[in-house]
This record gives structure tokens, C-alpha cells and sequence, in this order.
């Protein structure tokens, strides 16, 4: 019994870790291209969550989860722009960060505000892991410093206690 529940909860992380990465590229299609969350959600689910599509890591999504990452960054944006940029040094703006990391930042920010039922170190981990496939020089020690930071004041008491 206990294998079994072991094998769901992994399934569970790979399909959160999945919509993770590709509500990521869904924000950074929005923040390039202007488009709108519904647009974007839906092309993802038709077209890139299909499983004849040669990315692999997006074969086995939550979908649920996936569009409640991106709609929830987009109604939400004007909060968590604001609050990541508070873990951001003085002279560094979000918008002038790379998409990519503002992506990021935003997926994660959200989930550290209103996912109170993720725990703080999955959010950093997993977004920390999603940057470094992204890039290969100082981005994800930036993106593991930012998290960090924000952690520290949505979750308080959760890091403290870990």
C-alpha cells in the first residue's frame, strides 16, 4: 500500500513539476506575444499537451494545475510584480529582467502567496531547477536568491520551522 501511495505522490510531483515548466513558457508566449491567458491556456492543452508532441516533459501535465499557475499570475500580476520586486536588489527592476526569469519569478511568487498548500522549499527547488534548464551562467543562483527572499516574507513561520 505504502508503494503505491509513494508511486502516486511521485506522479503527482512529475505532473506539477511539468505544468510548472510549461506555465513558465506559456507566461513568457504572454509577455512576448501580448496574448491573452485563455488563448494561451487553451493552445497548450490542445497543442502542446498532446501526446504526439516530441517534448516529453509535457506529456504528462496537471492541466488543472497548469491553468491555474498562468491564470492566476494573470489576475494576481500587479501583486506579485510588486512583491517580487521586492526581493529584487535596489537597482534591478522587473521589467527589465530577462522574460524568462520574469516568468519565473511570477509562477513562483504566486505559488509562495496563494499556494500555501505547496510547501516553500518545493516552490524554490522546483523553480530553481526549471532555471537552470533555461540557462547555464548565474541565473538560477539570481532566481534561488530572489525565492529566498520572498519565501522568507510570505512564508515566515513555514521557513523558520525548516
Amino acid at each position: 500500500m505504502t508503494d503505491r501511495k509513494d508511486s502516486d505522490l511521485s506522479r503527482m510531483a512529475r505532473q506539477r513539476g511539468a505544468a510548472r515548466l510549461a506555465a513558465v513558457q506559456a507566461l513568457y508566449q504572454m509577455d512576448m506575444t501580448g496574448r491573452g491567458a485563455s488563448g494561451v491556456i487553451d493552445e497548450f492543452k490542445r497543442a502542446r499537451f498532446d501526446q504526439e508532441n516530441d517534448d516529453a516533459s509535457l506529456h504528462d501535465v496537471d492541466v488543472s494545475f497548469f491553468a491555474g499557475l498562468v491564470a492566476g499570475v494573470v489576475e494576481d500580476q500587479g501583486d506579485i510584480d510588486q512583491f517580487a520586486a521586492q526581493s529584487l536588489a535596489k537597482t534591478w527592476k522587473l521589467s527589465r529582467i530577462d522574460a524568462t526569469l520574469r516568468a519565473i519569478l511570477r509562477a513562483a511568487n504566486y505559488e509562495l502567496l496563494n499556494r500555501k498548500d505547496v510547501p516553500a522549499r518545493v516552490v524554490l527547488d522546483e523553480y530553481v531547477t526549471i532555471a537552470a534548464a533555461f540557462f547555464d551562467g548565474p541565473e538560477p543562483k539570481f532566481i534561488n536568491a530572489a525565492l529566498d527572499g520572498s519565501a522568507r516574507k510570505a512564508r515566515r513561520d513555514e521557513i523558520k520551522a525548516g
